[in-house]
């Protein structure tokens, strides 16, 4: 059965910047968070180690970071919607700008999660991305212009409010997760204060002096918005 996310929610994204042991100890970091503030975390990790994040840390949403729309059977390289699911995997990223599908790729893979039961967070970067995926009713969408990631920059309060207000009349029941460059507590403050149901970051953490202290006090911040929040 597919699970729902609560509002707010937050993401952590290491990419390909952590694995194993050193992802491990963050993702437990977020797991007592999950906790304590009774928030909903996900958490990606690479695909080897997406088992060993969902045994030991069973508060968090298990994300992968890429999924394809493939059955059993042929298929070098693509990664098995069958096997993420068969491994508890909760969510899956699709269409990310370092990962970017054409359409009817996006189709596809949306297709094969659904009938997982995986979450579908599908990135858009344009306005007219964000229209067309919309139209294709994920479970949340990215609204983040390519440029921006990994910039430490944020997208304006403009677009912000606005593909939040597109996704909406589109497809309501569709979360918006706002993300493009989010690397401090005040940016995490600013996505929600705008609308967004949830936002995330990646190298505001875990290229953070210290990543368990800054991934802390973005969750706190998002616990603020609990209820109607701040």
């Amino acid at each position: 059965m597919k699970q729902t996310l609560r509002a707010p929610f937050f993401v952590v994204n290491p990419k390909a910047y952590l694995y194993g042991d050193k992802l491990l100890d963050l993702a437990k970091v977020a797991n007592d968070l999950a906790t304590r503030y009774d928030l909903d975390i996900l958490f990606t990790a690479q695909h080897i180690d997406l088992a060993m994040i969902k045994q030991q840390c069973p508060k968090l949403f298990v994300t992968a970071q890429h999924l394809d729309g493939f059955s059993l059977g042929r298929g070098m390289g693509h990664i098995l919607p069958e096997a993420l699911a068969s491994v508890g995997v909760q969510a899956t990223f699709l269409n990310h700008a370092e990962h970017a599908m054409t359409l009817s790729e996006l189709v596809k893979a949306m297709e094969f999660a659904r009938n997982y039961n995986i979450l579908t967070i599908v990135c858009a970067n344009s306005y007219e991305e964000v229209k067309a995926i919309a139209s294709l009713k994920p479970d949340v969408m990215v609204c983040e212009p390519n440029e921006l990631i990994g910039t430490g920059q944020t997208s304006d309060d403009n677009y912000m409010i606005d593909t939040q207000k597109l996704i909406k009349e589109i497809s309501p029941q569709t979360q918006v997760l706002q993300a493009a460059g989010i690397s401090t507590v005040a940016d995490v403050e600013r996505a929600f204060k705008l609308g967004a149901e949830g936002t995330g970051g990646t190298s505001g953490i875990v290229c953070a002096e210290n990543p368990q202290q800054i991934l802390t006090e973005m969750i706190e911040k998002t616990a603020l918005f609990k209820n109607g929040g701040i």
